[in-house]
C-alpha cells in the first residue's frame, strides 16, 4: 500500500478513536434513501446539540473500535453507515429517534453508550431518558420538596393563630 495512503488512513483511525473517547454516546445509523436536503436538516439538528454526523469506511471504524476494545460493535459495521458522536449521552440519540419517527429511511442500528454496546432498542431507550439538565432539575426538586412542605406547615400554623 502507498505510504501516503497508509498514513492518511492511520490519521483517520486516530481521529475516530479520539471521537470514541470524547463522546458520551455513539449511534450507528443507516442513512440510505435520505436526500441531501434531509441529511442537511439532520446534520443541523445534531449540530444544535453538539453532536456530529460522520461517514467513515466501516473498516476504519472497526480498527478504531478494536483499538478501544469494543469488538462487540463489529457486527453492526456493515452496509452504508453514518456515525453520530455526541458529548452528552442522550442528545444525539434523542435527535435521531425523533428524526427516525418522521423519516423511515433513517434506520438506527446500534450504539455505544458510556462504553457499552447497545442495540437499536437500547438506543431508543436512551433517547427516551431526560437530558442531564432535566435530571438535575428533578433531583433538586426532590431535595427541595420536604423543606417547602415544612415551610408551608409552619406558615399555616402561624396563620391559624392570627
Amino acid at each position: 500500500m502507498n505510504p501516503e495512503t497508509l498514513k492518511s488512513k492511520q490519521e483517520i483511525v486516530a481521529k475516530i478513536t479520539e471521537s470514541f473517547k470524547n463522546a458520551g454516546s455513539l449511534v450507528i445509523v443507516e442513512y440510505r434513501g435520505l436526500t441531501v436536503a434531509e441529511l442537511s436538516e439532520l446534520r443541523k439538528s445534531l449540530k444544535a446539540v453538539n453532536a456530529s454526523f460522520n461517514v467513515y469506511k466501516n473498516t476504519l471504524v472497526t480498527k478504531a473500535s478494536d483499538n478501544l476494545g469494543h469488538k462487540d460493535l463489529d457486527q453492526y459495521l456493515t452496509g452504508s453507515n453514518a456515525y453520530v458522536f455526541s458529548k452528552e449521552v442522550v442528545d444525539g440519540p434523542k435527535v435521531l429517534a425523533k428524526y427516525a419517527k418522521k423519516n423511515e429511511n433513517l434506520v438506527i442500528k446500534a450504539g455505544l453508550v458510556e462504553g457499552k454496546v447497545v442495540d437499536a432498542a437500547g438506543v431508543k431507550t436512551v433517547a427516551a431518558l431526560p437530558s442531564r439538565d432535566g435530571l438535575i432539575s428533578m433531583f433538586l426538586s426532590c431535595l427541595q420538596a420536604p423543606i417547602r412542605k415544612f415551610a408551608c406547615t409552619v406558615k399555616a400554623v402561624a396563620d391559624s393563630k392570627n
